[in-house]
């Protein structure tokens, strides 16, 4: 049996966290950070950390790779959203909340009134990960492994 060890605690100080904020084509607030944590780009695989600022959104999207979440801090807000834009289904994840699907599910997703933390494993062939939306479903960006690569090079420069 392994002892835990009570002083250990991963420093997210140390990351580089790639900023999101909205702006007036969006009528939701969008304020959230990823880090990029680990990726093997030849398989399709993506690791991220992902926090969002208290009540305030990711941008509306559509998951493509099949999604494994788990909530860190705070609370964590699924929208699922229908074709006409209807909510069809709310569900708040409070800490240590688990989850796993395959690609294809369009939502909403936010922090709760502390904000929260999740770290995603993604995994894609193709190295497409999400598409990011707009309110009729047409694609404004299409986000992949070599996308995130690529954002988090630049920080490092």
């Amino acid at each position: 049996m392994t002892e835990k060890n009570p002083g250990f605690r991963f420093d997210t100080n140390e990351l580089q966290w790639i900023h999101y904020e909205g702006g007036p084509r969006f009528d939701y607030p969008i304020d959230y950070d990823i880090a990029v944590l680990g990726h093997q780009e030849d398989v399709g695989r993506l690791d991220l950390l992902i926090r969002w600022a208290p009540d305030a959104y990711c941008h509306f999207h559509r998951h493509v790779a099949t999604t494994t979440s788990l909530v860190l801090e705070g609370e964590h807000h699924v929208i699922d959203i229908d074709v006409d834009g209807n909510e069809v289904h709310h569900d708040v994840r409070p800490a240590g909340t688990y989850c796993s699907g395959p690609g294809g599910d369009v939502h909403m997703e936010r922090g709760g009134p502390e904000g929260s933390l999740v770290l995603f494993s993604m995994h894609e062939p193709t190295g497409r990960m999400f598409e990011v939306l707009d309110a009729d479903y047409s694609i404004l960006a299409e986000n992949t492994i070599k996308s995130f690569i690529e954002q988090d090079r630049e920080l490092a420069s």
